[in-house]
């Protein structure tokens, strides 16, 4: 019902920055909660930021404020990461994930996920 593919991730330096994409094939778009999660190896899925479908409400796990931005641009069908002052703990494959209603922490609420992207981030 909803493909999501994203886009965007790749080996940065430490302290470098990447911006992720995620295309959404959603009718109605906007009636979409999207969320970015990651996994690195070995790890469990963690949180990293959500929106709401209108973008006027956004929520950022504690270890990504002030340095990660989640936008959307509703008319692309696209939602965005932009990640800045990026961390060697930040490498992880990166989600993309997507609910009709309500921002939410937990993964386990998001019934459409994408692929996934490498961020590998280099000390």
């Amino acid at each position: 019902q909803v493909q999501l593919v994203e886009s965007g991730g790749g080996l940065v330096q430490a302290g470098g920055s990447l911006r992720l994409s995620c295309a959404a094939s959603a009718r109605t778009f906007s009636s979409y909660v999207m969320g970015w999660f990651r996994q690195a190896p070995g790890k469990a899925r963690e949180f990293i930021a959500a929106i709401s479908g209108s973008g006027d409400s956004t929520r950022y796990a504690d270890s990504v404020k002030g340095r990660f931005t989640i936008s959307r641009d509703n008319a692309k069908n696209t939602v965005y990461l932009q990640m800045n002052s990026l961390k060697p703990e930040d490498t992880a494959v990166v989600y993309c994930a997507a609910r009709r209603l309500g921002v939410s922490t937990l993964a386990g609420v998001y019934g459409y996920w994408g692929q996934g992207t490498q961020v590998t981030v280099s000390s």
